[in-house]
C-alpha cells in the first residue's frame, strides 16, 4: 500500500430492504460515497450483508442492484482491489463476483497486514459465545446439499421465501441492535479477547452488529464494528497505521471511541 492511499471498510447495506424505493435511495448514496473515495482508495472491503438476500442460481442472479454492481466493476477495472466477505444474509455466494467483477469472496474471517499492522476482518456472525440457535442454522445453510435443494426451487418461489424469513429476522431483532450491551455481553468483544490470548492483532474489523463501535481491547488492540448503511452510514479507514471510524454525510466525521 502506498503512503498516499487508504484502506476502506464498510458493511451491512441490506439492499432490497425494506422496499425497492428505500433500497434504491441507499444504493445511490453508497455509489456517491464510492465515487468520493475512489481517488484515494488502495483497497475497499465490503464486510458482508451487502444484500438483504442473495442466491446465485446456475443461470440466474437476483434482480436489481445494477448501479452498485456496475460501480464495483468500474472500480476493479480501474485497479482498485475490492474484497467481499459474505454475511448471514448473502452467504450463498458462488462465483459470480469473482468471474464478473474480479472481486474475491471470503467465507471466514481473514488476516491481513499493512504497514506492520495485523488486521482480522470478517462479517462477525456466529462468532463468540452464545447465539447457539443461529450457529446451528448457519451449519444447515452452509451445507452443500441444503443449498442444492434450495436451488431446485423456481427463483420466484425461493426468493419469496427468503425475503419473508429475512423480514421476520429483522422484526425479531427489533431495537436490540441500537444499544451497546457492555463489554461482558458483546459477543464479538468476547471473541476478540479470546483470539488475543494466542496471537496479536492491532485491529479486529467486523460488521453484523449494525452498531458503530470503536472499542479498545488493550493498549495495542482495538475492535471496530462498522455499523451499517441503513441508520448510521458508517465506515472505517486505515490511513497508514491508524484506523478510525467515520460517518458519511457528504464529509468525513470521526466517531467517538467507546
Amino acid at each position: 500500500m502506498t503512503t498516499d492511499k487508504n484502506i476502506y471498510f464498510l458493511s451491512d447495506f441490506h439492499l432490497g430492504a425494506p422496499d425497492a424505493a428505500s433500497s434504491l435511495l441507499r444504493e445511490k448514496e453508497i455509489i456517491r460515497f464510492l465515487n468520493e473515495i475512489a481517488p484515494r482508495a488502495a483497497e475497499i472491503f465490503i464486510v458482508g450483508d451487502m444484500f438483504d438476500f442473495w442466491y446465485e442460481y446456475r443461470q440466474v442472479v437476483p434482480k436489481g442492484y445494477v448501479r452498485l454492481l456496475g460501480k464495483l466493476a468500474e472500480l476493479t477495472d480501474a485497479g482498485i482491489t475490492i474484497r467481499f466477505f459474505v454475511g448471514n444474509h448473502d452467504m450463498w455466494m458462488k462465483d459470480y463476483f469473482q468471474k464478473e467483477l474480479n472481486i474475491p469472496v471470503y467465507f471466514e474471517p481473514e488476516v491481513f497486514e499493512w504497514n506492520g499492522k495485523r488486521v482480522l476482518v470478517g462479517h462477525g456472525d456466529g462468532l463468540g459465545p452464545g447465539d447457539h440457535g443461529y450457529k446451528r442454522l448457519k451449519k444447515i445453510f452452509r451445507n452443500p446439499v441444503c443449498q442444492w435443494l434450495f436451488g431446485i426451487l423456481p427463483p420466484s418461489v425461493g426468493m419469496g421465501l427468503a425475503n419473508y424469513f429475512s423480514r421476520k429476522s429483522r422484526a425479531q431483532t427489533g431495537s436490540s441492535e441500537e444499544t451497546f450491551l457492555g463489554a461482558d455481553r458483546e459477543w464479538l468483544i468476547s471473541y476478540c479477547r479470546d483470539r488475543l490470548k494466542t496471537e496479536h492483532f492491532d485491529y479486529f474489523v467486523f460488521g453484523h452488529r449494525h452498531l458503530p463501535i470503536d472499542f479498545r481491547l488493550n493498549d495495542t488492540s482495538r475492535y471496530i464494528n462498522l455499523g451499517d448503511w441503513i441508520r448510521y452510514f458508517t465506515y472505517a479507514v486505515l490511513e497508514g497505521t491508524e484506523m478510525s471510524l467515520h460517518a458519511y454525510n457528504g464529509q468525513e466525521q470521526k466517531i467517538v471511541r467507546l
